[in-house]
């Protein structure tokens, strides 16, 4: 089997990457819809991919691996790496966890990170109203995670929350940092109280902080809602777009506290990695197959944090639901450090009438979601469905060689 063709169209919000072979077996991939720009950077590959055996993934990704990098430019190579994969699933016969050593569960638990409606407000009070509308869903998510400090409204809309510069909030991966006022800490501490007043001990929070917290703070917060066993406070003080990880930073945070810390969602390939994890620098991983480099690399992760103890929930909340068959997946294979992946939900209304494969009906059940039956990553899109959301451009994108 030869690959003849490596396709990608944005549709809807998602570059979609398209692997063709001379077999007429095809391998999709999805890149978060926060990242419609990257189409080129996935075609640049094309020319690197083209006569190659799709079947060997690992002699495939050789070629291209190391031409990523940190969030978000690591996820042209994972959607591709995907799409590999799916090729090799379909062309067994079998999904792609039996390639990756087979399942060691037959559900994978998932938590909410993606699911929410447009909070009223950013007062205590407002918090509380949606984490009891989130609580209250018929996924009966076994956890909810909620945006504070400066991955939320709260740094522009709450007076003098910190005293650091500013950025417009129109440009998505810009950077607030500074100082967090006694104001403000006092402010996510409320926010706190109140939600778990709703959510007692029967829902689990987390909060996705940052990043932009300098460390003095983050000890000051973690140490502060420590009685309030959150499940982790995430991407404190690096995160998201930010290019490097801080290990020595995070370990010292880690080793003030019993609120368990957590990162890893920007980071690129199992090396950068290496020191988070062998330093025990952080509590919780969380690595996204479709910014890692692909699954197999969250899964080398996922093992080389087992042997130290650290566990591992993976993020993937604008992944999209092509996105999905991939966490579940690897999720599948994960040791028992494995918590939850972050639940991708359809970033669009119409995405459910034309991805095949989904469970019928509900897919979320008391927090967890059947293994997909299907061959490779065991979800399509169907053609003559999504041909209408096709840009000007991509018309030939679902035809055969």
């Amino acid at each position: 089997m030869k690959i003849v063709d490596l396709r990608c169209a944005v549709i809807g919000r998602h570059p979609i990457v398209r692997i063709v072979t001379d077999e007429n077996i095809h391998g999709l991939g999805e890149v978060e819809f926060t990242k419609p720009y990257l189409k080129p950077f996935v075609l640049h590959f094309r020319d690197a991919l083209i006569g190659e055996d799709p079947t060997d993934v690992e002699r495939v990704m050789l070629k291209i691996r190391q031409r990523g990098s940190f969030k978000p430019y690591g996820a042209a190579v994972s959607a591709i790496e995907h799409a590999l994969w799916d090729i090799a699933g379909k062309a067994a016969g079998v999904p792609v966890y039996k390639l990756l050593g087979g399942k060691v569960r037959d559900q994978v638990r998932v938590y909410n990170g993606s699911i929410r409606r447009k909070r009223t407000g950013d007062q205590p009070e407002d918090y509380a109203a949606d984490v009891k509308w989130m609580m209250e869903r018929p996924e009966k998510f076994f956890m909810v995670k909620q945006g504070i400090s400066f991955h939320s409204n709260m740094k522009t809309n709450v007076p003098d929350f910190h005293y650091g510069v500013r950025q417009p909030p129109t440009y998505h991966g810009a950077m607030d940092q500074g100082q967090i006022s006694e104001r403000g800490m006092a402010h996510m501490i409320e926010c706190v109280i109140a939600m778990k007043e709703v959510l007692g001990d029967k829902v689990s929070l987390a909060l996705d902080c940052g990043p932009g917290w300098f460390l003095p703070d983050a000890i000051r917060f973690a140490r502060a809602v420590e009685k309030y066993n959150l499940m982790w406070l995430e991407d404190m003080l690096t995160g998201d777009y930010v290019p490097w990880v801080n290990p020595q930073a995070y370990r010292e945070l880690t080793v003030s506290t019993s609120t368990p810390i957590h990162t890893g969602e920007q980071i690129y390939l199992r090396h950068n990695f290496k020191e988070l994890i062998e330093t025990q620098a952080v509590r919780v991983i969380g690595p996204d197959p479709a910014d890692i480099g692909g699954i197999a690399e969250l899964k080398w992760v996922a093992e080389h944090a087992y042997m130290h103890s650290i566990m591992i929930a993976p993020h993937g909340t604008a992944n999209g639901l092509l996105g999905l068959g991939a966490l579940i997946n690897v999720c599948a294979t994960l040791p028992a450090n494995y918590i939850a992946f972050e639940y991708p939900s359809a970033s669009d209304a119409w995405w459910e009438d034309i991805v095949v494969g989904l469970p019928r009906g509900q897919i979320v059940r008391d927090s967890m979601i059947e293994l997909l039956p299907g061959p490779g990553l065991g979800l399509d899109i169907d053609p003559e469905g999504a041909r209408k959301y096709l840009s000007e451009g991509d018309e030939g994108f679902f035809d055969r060689v």
